[in-house]
């Protein structure tokens, strides 16, 4: 399977394409849509989207039944949600800048950063909506405010735009690569070198449609450099430079040269570690604020749970 996905910061309507290999021939659209998207959405509202419209294959209606043929170009709009109301809810999240444009949140592991189809709760968009009331409108209605993402299980800096003049300088910024993101990982194994670059296209991983991979099939320009800060036999503490901000980056970039995240689930070995997810903290955020031009950077340490592991490893 080849595809190609418009990131929700490039368009309010998200757009995904996706070209049918041989393995996938004869599977019901309904079915490949239902996992092929990145998003948690049940196999009814793929269906829906099909009878509605909203998926094409060679750009014609099917019905959701359709069997898939090699080559087929499967093309989908996912609609914004009809009469959805997200609601404003007390999730305790901790600012760590805030002014009339813009809100930077230290994000804490385990919490999803926007609403999917089907899961309209208990994420940061929701804790944002009840913490400041105003967020840019540009992502469309599951993502006011958003500009960029970390995963669930990532914890760190994320930084939401208040009005939509500010959504489109974040989002400029970071399309030039001029935000400084950097990340602190433990990841297995010891690096060879105590420095580098990881150069390396990423695209969806044909075999698991959900996971990511280095491939030069329909990929995207990706480039991570990393730093060793601590080695520790069978593992290592880096610092990782976003240069690009591809979906699972990082946690595909280590994979992809044999040192992948402490506590993955998705790409690593998550067996008898002491911590839920991945060790993975986004530590550095700076940024052009979107009315003055002002350099802001901030730093967030480690939460508890990686820094407890951590300090297990350094005294084992």
């Amino acid at each position: 399977m080849n595809t190609n996905q418009t990131s929700p910061d490039e368009a309010a309507a998200e757009l995904l394409e996706w070209t049918v290999e041989a393995e996938f021939a004869g599977e019901r659209i309904d079915k490949f849509i239902t996992e092929a998207v990145e998003e948690d959405v049940s196999r009814t509202l793929v269906q829906m989207w099909v009878k509605d419209g909203h998926a094409k294959v060679n750009g014609k209606n099917v019905k959701a039944n359709y069997k898939l043929s090699l080559g087929d170009v499967i093309g989908l709009i996912v609609p914004e949600p009809q009469g959805v109301e997200l609601v404003a809810e007390p999730i305790p999240i901790e600012v760590v800048y805030e002014d009339s444009d813009v809100i930077v949140i230290n994000k804490q592991r385990g919490l999803v950063v926007h609403p999917a189809p089907g899961h309209y709760s208990g994420t940061l968009v929701n804790a944002l909506m009840h913490h400041c009331k105003d967020l840019s409108g540009i992502n469309g209605e599951l993502r006011p405010g958003i500009v960029h993402r970390i995963d669930k299980d990532t914890s760190g800096l994320i930084m939401a735009a208040k009005n939509d003049k500010a959504h489109a300088s974040l989002a400029e910024q970071l399309k030039a690569h001029t935000v400084n993101r950097k990340y602190i990982a433990l990841v297995h194994g010891n690096l060879q070198h105590d420095n580098g670059t990881i150069d390396a296209p990423i695209g969806r991983d044909s075999h698991d449609r959900k996971m990511y991979t280095v491939t030069d099939k329909n990929s995207k320009h990706a480039v991570t450099h990393f730093v060793v800060l601590e080695r520790f036999g069978d593992f290592t503490l880096v610092e990782l430079k976003l240069e690009t901000g591809r979906t699972h980056q990082i946690r595909v970039h280590m994979k992809f040269i044999g040192h992948p995240l402490v506590g993955d689930p998705m790409y690593g070995k998550s067996k008898g570690m002491l911590m839920d997810g991945q060790a993975l903290h986004a530590a550095v955020l700076g940024f052009k604020h979107p009315r003055t031009a002002e350099w802001l950077q901030f730093e967030a340490p480690i939460p508890a749970d990686m820094e407890h592991l951590i300090q297990t490893i350094r005294t084992k």
